[in-house]
């Protein structure tokens, strides 16, 4: 399991934001990991999507990683940031927009406001 924790960290220092998810950014496999990629995909946020199903190790590694039991989570500059009910009330908040502006991950403001607006 130590191969697969030190494959987990290198991919979020890596990569600015990560989404570990059931299916890619393209296809998701389950409404949650659908309902966060459809955010950052809406946003325009640049982000690596890594699909928990191809790897048993990864999908239960991940959960242990982070001790959060469930799919999808999201990763922002190496820091756990939360599963799609926390993503969806950050983003619904505004909270999502700040944690991108400090941590300087690029996304589309209009976008962001457009999704409050449409579930106000």
């Amino acid at each position: 399991m130590t191969d697969v924790r030190q494959k987990i960290q290198d991919t979020i220092d890596s990569t600015d934001v990560v989404l570990f998810m059931k299916g890619s950014k393209e296809m998701p496999q389950c409404g949650f990991s659908s309902r966060v990629a459809g955010v950052l995909n809406y946003m325009n946020v640049e982000y690596r999507d890594i699909d928990v199903l191809k790897d048993a190790d990864v999908r239960q590694g991940i959960k242990d990683f982070s001790d959060w039991p469930t799919i999808p989570q999201l990763y922002i500059k190496g820091e756990f940031v939360g599963g799609c009910d926390i993503i969806t009330e950050m983003t619904l908040s505004g909270e999502l927009d700040q944690l991108f502006d400090k941590a300087g991950v690029t996304y589309d403001k209009d976008a962001a406001n457009k999704i409050r607006e449409a579930n106000a």
